[in-house]
């Protein structure tokens, strides 16, 4: 199988670009993809469960992230015939915004999600791996090792609440 090589480092080749942006998506950006959903999923079930009324979104997220979410949430509505990222709010969040939500509430995740500061660690050191990997550029071995980390964690954590009978809630 050939060696793919990062567009950017030869003339311009538009299979070569091609090629790029099917490497990164194939072999990192998909775990990404799945830290962010399972993580997701971990916040909406346990706040979901916890003391917080229903909706918890209203009591656990800040006001200024419920009014980001409010402004993207808009300009998805001033545009119909695009796909809306999801029908929770939570889906309008980006990582370092799921990370904030889990440390400022990690009392109510500790219970649930003995792991959570090792998960809020993970979290932190793939911030950065992600917006580059979310934009397409070519992440460095270190930036893999963050992400598969990550990635093993976060599945680990989901088949662990599942085996203790933890109700998983898709937001």
């Amino acid at each position: 199988m050939p060696t793919v090589i990062d567009f950017r480092r030869a003339s311009l080749d538009l299979a070569r670009v091609n090629k790029s942006g099917r490497h990164i998506g194939s072999r990192v950006y998909w775990k990404l993809y799945a830290v962010e959903n399972l993580v997701r999923i971990i916040i909406h079930s346990v706040l979901s469960v916890q003391v917080i009324p229903p909706p918890w979104w209203a009591v656990a997220v800040d006001l200024k992230t419920q009014r980001k979410v409010g402004r993207i949430q808009a300009d998805y509505a001033l545009s119909p015939r695009y796909s809306t990222p999801g029908r929770h709010d939570i889906y309008y969040l980006f990582l370092p915004d799921l990370h904030e939500i889990m440390r400022v509430h990690r009392h109510l995740f500790v219970d649930f999600v003995p792991q959570v500061d090792r998960l809020l660690i993970n979290l932190d050191l793939v911030r950065l791996p992600r917006n580059l990997v979310g934009h397409m550029n070519w992440p460095k071995a270190y930036d893999r090792q963050r992400i598969d980390l990550a990635y093993t964690h976060a599945r680990r954590l989901i088949r662990d609440l599942r085996t203790s009978k933890f109700s998983l809630l898709i937001p």
